[in-house]
Order: C-alpha cells, then sequence, then structure tokens
C-alpha cells in the first residue's frame, strides 16, 4: 500500500512540476510579446494572461500584468481621446504594488510605479498633480540605487523632468533613453520602446 502511494504521489508532483514549468514558459513567451502589442484588446489579452497565469513567480506575473495595464493606458493616450484611460491605470497600480509587496527591493517596479504615477498625471486622473509627482519622484529615487544604464528608469526621469518644466533636460534623457533600449542586455525586461517611438 505504501508502495502504491508513493508512485500516485511521484506522479501527481511530476505531473505539477510539468505544470508549473509549461505556466513559466507560458509567460516568458507572453512577456515577448508585449513589444508587439498594436491594440487595446491586445493589451487586455496580454494583461489576462499575466492575472491569471499559475506560475512559480507570482510576483513577475504581477510586474507584467501591471506593464500590460500601463501599457494600455498610454496607448489609449497617444491613440484615442474618448476611452477613459483610469481604469488601466488604476489596474496597473494595483498590480505594480502587489509585485512591490513580494520583491521590496526592485527597481524595476519601483520605476513601473513611478511611471504609473507620472501617468496618472497625464490621463488627468490625478486629484493632486504635485504628490503624485513627489511620489513618482521617490519611487525614481529608489530604483536609482538599484538600476544602472535602464532605459525605463531614464525615461522616467525624463517624464518628471519635463512635468518639472525642465524641458531642456527632459530632451537630453529621451534621448539617453533611447540609446539605453538599442543595448538592453538579454536578461533584463524588453518592453518600453514603444514609450519613446510615440
Amino acid at each position: 500500500m505504501n508502495k502504491l502511494l508513493f508512485i500516485l504521489g511521484f506522479f501527481v508532483t511530476n505531473f505539477w512540476v510539468s505544470a508549473q514549468t509549461f505556466s513559466d514558459e507560458a509567460l516568458q513567451q507572453s512577456v515577448h510579446q508585449l513589444n508587439n502589442a498594436k491594440t487595446d484588446s491586445d493589451y487586455d489579452t496580454l494583461f489576462h494572461t499575466f492575472s491569471e497565469t499559475k506560475t512559480s513567480e507570482k510576483w513577475k506575473a504581477n510586474y507584467y500584468a501591471a506593464v500590460a495595464m500601463y501599457s494600455k493606458a498610454q496607448f489609449l493616450l497617444t491613440n484615442t481621446t474618448n476611452t477613459p484611460m483610469t481604469e488601466p491605470n488604476e489596474l496597473a497600480r494595483k498590480f505594480a504594488a502587489q509585485a512591490l509587496a513580494s520583491e521590496k527591493n526592485n527597481g524595476e517596479i519601483n520605476t513601473l510605479l513611478g511611471l504609473i504615477h507620472i501617468q496618472k498625471i497625464r490621463i488627468v486622473a490625478s486629484t493632486d498633480p504635485q504628490k503624485d509627482l513627489k511620489t513618482a519622484i521617490g519611487y525614481m529615487t529608489k530604483a536609482d540605487t538599484q538600476l544602472k544604464n535602464n532605459p525605463r528608469l531614464t525615461h522616467l526621469k525624463a517624464e518628471i523632468a519635463e512635468l518639472s518644466n525642465n524641458k531642456t533636460e527632459a530632451i537630453k534623457l529621451h534621448q539617453t533613453a533611447a540609446s539605453e533600449f538599442k543595448d538592453l542586455s538579454a536578461g533584463s525586461p524588453n518592453w518600453g520602446k514603444q514609450l519613446i517611438e510615440q
């Protein structure tokens, strides 16, 4: 009887590990699709993939779910005028905050949260733009100690400079971000090129 339970337990464990590995691989494949999304429904599909995936790294799924919603709001901001952008921005903030709760010292998540607060100002959803700008600066400061030569962080700095009426610095930082996107290492997140191409 013990031998039968051991064999059954082995098969169940093996099945679970296989399913987990498949989900992690599916997550990585979906990450590559972020830069190829062309419509707001593409971002919705990716959001559902990330938010519903069962993976061993839930913080990563939450991070990319937040990226999908942030990117959707950016897409809407650039391409439409009548579609509400508050909901995707708020979903992005919620999922990024969940990711940060698991990975407290992650520069990528801090950068994303800073970008989300800047976006909240840009879509005119902020009830206190100065407070959101100060919050974005706080996230940028944390990320700056954790990341080097990161195009998303440089883009966040450019956005902060622009909202702080430092146009010359903003232009310089946007140019730096563009060159950093060309030199991304294979291991770093690869989303955000569309931010500088708008």
